[in-house]
């Protein structure tokens, strides 16, 4: 990550925590991490924050590799002395995830066999730590 984009990162956590929970801070600024590192790899991301509309479900970024769209859940922790943070991926929030996907590809108009769900987890150390599992679940 650059020096730019780790300066930017730290106003806008800055300015979050004055706002928000430290723990939804901390989630936010991977989030924008993780946006970052999908683009560098060739993802184009598309939406973020996604919300079904009986809000039952939200995915954090949904993007395009290639013809592909691909689903991606972004795991944050501030260290992993506990655990790593793709170990908090649940079945349920798996189901969360499959149930945002298949309405915004229905709306979008795109077959389901075209989606992959992909984890990122970030590691807020500095620098941050990011790993990619592609096609980390199916439905």
């Amino acid at each position: 990550m650059g020096r730019f984009h780790q300066f930017a990162d730290a106003l806008r956590h800055h300015a979050r925590l004055r706002r928000e929970r430290p723990e939804t801070a901390a989630g936010k600024r991977g989030e924008d991490i993780a946006h970052r590192f999908l683009e560098r790899a060739g993802i184009v991301v598309v939406a973020r924050n996604y919300r079904t509309a009986n809000g039952s479900s939200e995915i954090d970024l949904i993007g395009w590799d290639k013809d592909t769209l691909v689903v991606v859940e972004v795991k944050s922790r501030t260290s992993e002395e506990i655990s790593a943070p793709e170990r908090a991926m649940s079945s349920d929030k798996e189901h969360a995830v499959i149930r945002g996907a298949r309405e915004y590809a229905r709306h979008a108009e795109i077959p389901f066999e075209k989606v992959r769900f992909d984890v990122v987890s970030v590691v807020l150390a500095k620098p941050p730590v990011v790993r990619h599992q592609r096609d980390a679940f199916r439905p």
